[in-house]
């Protein structure tokens, strides 16, 4: 699969397993030492996927004996191996409890090795909030399988029917004899064993968990607040150079004519020009920097034919015909049947993904073998892009993934880990690239700039009688209408990855919860105005056009903590309200803001959210995802906007492009909806999609003021005002 491939497919609301296993069982011995190894074949109905095991759509199929995920070694610690990465959202700490949980192991005897090429199963990568709802099944189910196997061997061992033993904290006891007993790390001792159970594994229920749903802190927290977390430009190997690129003034620019000699009369400056990739490398990053400085280029750069500010009628010229995604009813019938009437239209700006650690990546070569260590969201993705570039076989690249300052589906197209490549084979030594921030805005993929147009109506009683919905280059994810409405149709132009070539002035990508952000701020807005429109309090109105029990769940959940008392809009109270489902997780949140309107500020005091996201695995993690998602969705909703002029990225840094500050930050309550009939679902996006319209449905609310467009600026809100 390449590249485009896997990122089209992660980004829709994936539920397909067959994309995670690729790595044969005896690559996998020959990684790994000793300890026990359990091999399982693919439980079809375990994973809810028919179709697992076939190939399709030029990918391979699964196995037929899926490889190990995880090894007991000699001294009974247990090692899980996924091409999941850390990136600050938790799986270092969830994954193990789930291993833990179903394999009857202490935690603390529980360690995780993630993206690692060379010793973890191949994996597309982390994004779309995956890692609990899709590879957590299979984790658990390795565990739950090595359980059985290791209750086969001490039954051997012990001279016991197995029926009965028991396992608890890395044991295997005898009932009727409690000193007849023997360690996992016992049975594992100078063994290599692998064995098949003839009975699938059954996985725990959640009345009998100990271990998951557990509240535990992040088991890296005290390395990362400390400085001992170690991020790809902290990695250092003798010998190095660190790399200053050329990088054009604009997308699109040609290099007309180029002198590179001032740089190479710098001392321990060494020039390389491979192609279109011409950089400066020496010992010391800050003599790299002034040796790339002194060289002499002329580019040729196309004439802008549109801005930030013309964006939006340029999308609408180029944007394809619409694709329909949903429909029912009748549109015209339920125009009649309709009391009031409303149109509206929505935009939202291009977004910077704005990572804490900008991208970064080290190679080093030695003979036929490559060793890089990268900030990437897809490590094999990124071992595929490393070996086409210098020409070597996929299996001589070895991809490390440290920890990842960040990434939102930013860290995906690998572009620093094939420089880092290039120039190390150029050189003959090992090569650090790391961007400066100006390089992160101008190779950023940014969150599409995009429009929904929407038509609705409601009746006499309060009820949605018709929903009629475009969205443009934003994507399909978020766009399907979850309230009761008969008549209905939902269509999209240009997916959320860019549609046509000539849609946008530099390349986009998913950003956190890809699409949903500009589809939920469209909806809610528009709920919040039908609501208005009809006379009703928002909450009232929305539970009045529910059926869908876990969103009634939840957005009840929300009113109660919050202690929502019922008003009509717009009560002078700024009281927002929003509603969404991300990664197959419910949210509802309530906010409170307060506006300037001599100013047109906004300062969000309060918010309150309830998100349903099936079995939790660890209620600490999800509420800390659920206060990161509000409290970088403030940015989004309220200031954050790339400004460029064709091919001209404007913005560079934080002087221009502005994040949400800790005085920004509002009194966060979260609520984890109790659901343990539903399997366990993402919690890293959810919250996140609710804030646009949340904040804008509660500047409404407070001031009469109704913003169509994100970021809700200063300037658009003062504007806004007259017309309340």
């Amino acid at each position: 699969m390449n590249t485009n491939d896997f990122l089209a497919a992660n980004f829709r609301d994936i539920h397909s397993y067959e994309d995670f296993f690729t790595s044969s069982r005896r690559d996998f011995l020959k990684r790994v030492g000793g300890g026990i190894f359990i091999f399982m074949a693919i439980n079809e109905a375990l994973l809810g996927q028919e179709e697992a095991a076939r190939p399709r759509g030029g990918r391979p199929g699964l196995p037929s004996d899926f490889n190990a995920f995880l090894r007991i070694g000699e001294d009974g610690r247990v090692t899980c191996f996924t091409g999941k990465i850390e990136m600050g959202q938790g799986p270092i700490t969830s994954l193990p409890q789930e291993v833990a949980e179903e394999l009857d192991a202490p935690l603390d005897m529980v360690d995780i090795v993630m993206g690692d090429t060379d010793q973890c199963p191949w994996d597309m990568g982390t994004f779309g909030s995956m890692t609990t709802r899709i590879f957590g099944p299979v984790l658990r189910a390795m565990a739950a399988e090595a359980r059985g196997v290791l209750l086969e061997l001490a039954a051997e061992q012990l001279k016991v029917p197995q029926t009965q033993l028991v396992t608890q904290d890395g044991v295997v006891s005898d009932q009727q004899d409690p000193k007849n007993k023997i360690s996992y790390g016992q049975l594992a001792k100078g063994q290599k064993i692998t064995r098949h159970l003839q009975t699938k594994p059954v996985l725990k229920d959640p009345s009998q968990f100990k271990i998951v749903g557990k509240p535990l802190t992040h088991r890296d927290g005290e390395a990362k607040v400390t400085g001992k977390a170690h991020y790809a430009a902290d990695i250092r190997v003798p010998g190095m150079l660190y790399a200053k690129i050329l990088r054009p003034p604009a997308h699109n620019a040609t290099l007309k004519s180029v002198d590179t000699a001032p740089a190479k009369a710098v001392p321990g400056a060494q020039v390389i020009q491979d192609g279109d990739l011409i950089a400066v490398l020496h010992e010391l990053p800050d003599m790299a920097e002034a040796a790339l400085a002194k060289i002499k280029a002329e580019w040729d750069t196309p004439a802008a034919t549109y801005d930030d500010k013309t964006v939006f009628d340029h999308l609408q010229s180029v944007a394809p015909p619409p694709r329909t995604m949903a429909h029912g009813g009748d549109l015209d019938a339920g125009k009649k049947s309709a009391a009031k009437n409303f149109e509206a239209t929505y935009l939202n700006a291009y977004v910077s993904h704005s990572p804490m650690e900008p991208h970064a990546a080290l190679c080093q070569i030695e003979g036929d073998k490559a060793t890089v260590w990268a900030s990437t969201q897809n490590p094999f993705g990124a071992r595929g892009q490393v070996a086409e570039a210098i020409g070597f076989p996929a299996e001589q690249v070895r991809v490390i993934t440290p920890y990842v300052g960040g990434g939102f589906g930013g860290k995906t197209n690998n572009r620093e880990a094939v420089e880092a490549a290039r120039l190390a084979k150029a050189a003959g030594k090992p090569v650090q690239v790391m961007w400066s921030r100006e390089e992160e805005f101008f190779y950023d993929t940014f969150r599409p700039a995009a429009i929904v147009k929407i038509s609705s109506g409601v009746d006499a009683a309060g009820k949605m009688a018709f929903w009629d919905y475009d969205v443009y280059f934003a994507g399909e994810r978020g766009a399907a209408q979850f309230y009761t409405v008969p008549n209905h149709r939902t269509a999209s132009r240009g997916s959320g990855f860019g549609g046509p070539a000539s849609a946008h002035p530099f390349a986009t990508g998913a950003w956190r919860a890809p699409g949903n952000n500009t589809n939920t701020f469209a909806r809610e807005s528009h709920i919040d105005i039908m609501a208005a429109g009809a006379g009703m309090d928002p909450v009232e109105f929305r539970l009045n056009n529910l059926s869908d029990p876990r969103m009634i769940r939840v957005l009840k959940a929300a009113a109660d903590k919050f202690g929502w008392k019922p008003a009509k809009s717009p009560s002078k109270r700024g009281l927002g309200v929003a509603c969404g489902i991300d990664a197959g997780s419910y949210v509802a949140a309530i906010a409170e803001v307060a506006v300037d309107t001599d100013k047109g500020t906004v300062q969000v005091k309060r918010v309150v959210c309830a998100q349903d996201m099936g079995v939790v695995i660890n209620p600490e993690g999800a509420k800390i995802q659920m206060e990161g998602c509000v409290t970088m969705g403030l940015g989004y909703a309220l200031t954050e906007e790339v400004h460029f002029k064709g091919g001209q990225v404007l913005d560079t840094n934080y002087d221009t492009y502005k994040l949400p500050r800790f005085s920004w930050v509002p009194e966060i309550e979260t609520v984890l909806v109790k659901n343990n009939e539903t399997p366990p679902q993402g919690g890293g996006e959810p919250a996140i999609i609710l804030m646009g319209a949340l904040v804008a449905n509660a500047v409404y609310d407070a001031a009469g003021a109704r913003l169509y467009q994100l970021p809700m600026t200063p300037e658009r809100i003062k504007a806004a005002l007259p017309k309340a």
